[in-house]
């Protein structure tokens, strides 16, 4: 393809914002908590000596904070990183790991896919009694007639981004058993997201693997893939979008075990 014809081709993609906004008080999980701070710094003020005046400020967050995406760092079973890699003092510092850190993600560029659960389950989020299913994943990849492939980013809807603005109800909902990460990693998908909190459902534990938040061990840690959280999907879901370019550049801060990330989904 031509230069000006690939020009003329982007000038014409539809764009899904998939990040959510930020500001102090968004839903955050205790353990990162207070999330997201703002300060200004410099302001417009008179009497500075010119007609120009600059503002700026401090940001204060959390890598896990809003939309973002997890580190292979960022989990650990038996105290083994994705690979076997042992978690040491070399490898966990004060000032960040020397291995699998969020500078070693490669920026995104691959096809994604919506499985809209909430659509199919006929509910406007999915309730934390009621986890998302390898069942329901099934179901809705032949009702959306979506195959995944190898190397996709898997996107999993469960309603719950429509409730951003009402933490309390957001940190409540359901995400996605261990059964059903277990089948995305099966599919060998590069990646995975949802419009949920963690993920997992919070304060579930697998009856089999005995673990809080099972989804991030067996995708981060057996798998080397990444989960993102946090993620706005419903633009997505109201036309329908199952297949589109997913293009997401994580930050490349060395050694944090998770970045901030500004996702987009592009349909021709």
């Amino acid at each position: 393809m031509e230069k000006q014809q690939l020009f003329d081709v982007a000038s014409t993609l539809r764009v899904y914002d998939l990040e959510q906004p930020r500001y102090f008080g968004a839903p955050i999980l205790p353990a990162h908590a207070p999330g997201f701070v703002y300060t200004l710094h410099r302001r417009h003020e008179p009497g500075l000596g010119e007609a120009r005046t600059g503002a700026s400020g401090f940001i204060y967050t959390a890598e896990h904070s809003g939309t973002h995406i997890d580190a292979l760092c960022h989990q650990a079973e038996e105290l083994s990183l994705y690979g076997g890699q042992k978690v040491t003092s070399q490898v966990q510092t004060s000032a960040g790991f020397t291995e699998l850190g969020v500078e070693t993600i490669a920026p995104m560029i691959s096809r994604g896919v919506l499985l809209d659960i909430a659509r199919y389950r006929g509910t406007d989020w999915i309730e934390a009694d009621q986890p998302i299913t390898r069942e329901d994943l099934e179901a809705v990849s032949l009702e959306q007639k979506v195959l995944l492939n190898a190397g996709d980013v898997v996107l999993v809807r469960t309603g719950n981004g429509a409730r951003w603005n009402d933490p309390a109800a957001y940190l409540a909902s359901g995400g996605v058993s261990a059964d059903a990460s277990q089948w995305l990693a099966d599919q060998q998908v590069k990646a995975v997201g949802a419009d949920h909190t963690a993920w997992d459902t919070v304060g579930a534990v697998d009856p089999d693997l005995h673990v809080s938040f099972p989804g991030h061990l067996i995708l981060l840690v057996r798998h080397g893939i990444y989960i993102m959280e946090n993620l706005l999907l419903e633009d997505l879901a109201k036309d329908r979008v199952y297949e589109f370019l997913f293009v997401c550049l994580p930050l490349k801060m060395r050694g944090v075990t998770g970045s901030p990330i500004r996702p987009v989904a592009l349909v021709p």
